[in-house]
């Protein structure tokens, strides 16, 4: 008797083994064909990756070909402003304070003649010559001043 339930016990553990193993084969053949199916699509893959590598780094060379242009355009034009500024800014600068100067005497020469003043004990007011006129100088000028109130004293 022991050895008929030895036998049986026996026969169910290789029935047991037996599942297992053919469990264990299908799940192998699954991710045999998991692995290759994966492989046939990483493939194409991998070598479009690679293409778009490749044309990455040829646009980054334009760009860097590009952005050295750039800079070399900026410092060309930062040369030319300056040289532009030093060549011709002193003489912009003279004509506009001549046409200032010429404005200001033709606008005098419009506005009415100022009364003479009297001098601070010195004898005769300071006097400058502009264009063969004679105009009164600011330090003999006498401002009206007010009070704290906006009156004047």
């Amino acid at each position: 008797m022991a050895g008929i339930l030895v036998a049986v016990f026996w026969a169910i553990l290789v029935s047991f083994l037996a599942v297992v193993l053919v469990r264990l084969a299908q799940t192998l053949r699954a991710t045999t064909k998991l692995v290759a199916d994966v492989t046939e699509q990483a493939v194409p893959l991998l070598a479009d990756a690679s293409a778009t590598v490749r044309s990455a780094q040829t646009q980054l060379d334009k760009v860097d070909a590009i952005a050295s242009d750039v800079q070399e355009v900026t410092s060309n034009a930062s040369a030319l402003s300056t040289t532009v500024a030093s060549t011709f800014g002193g003489p912009l600068v003279k004509v506009a304070a001549f046409g200032y100067g010429v404005r200001q005497a033709l606008g005098r020469r419009t506005a009415p003649e100022p009364e003479p003043e009297r001098a601070r004990g010195r004898g005769s007011a300071r006097r400058t010559v502009i264009v063969g006129r004679t105009v009164p100088s600011a330090r003999g000028r006498r401002s009206e001043r007010r009070n704290a109130r906006g009156q004047k004293d």
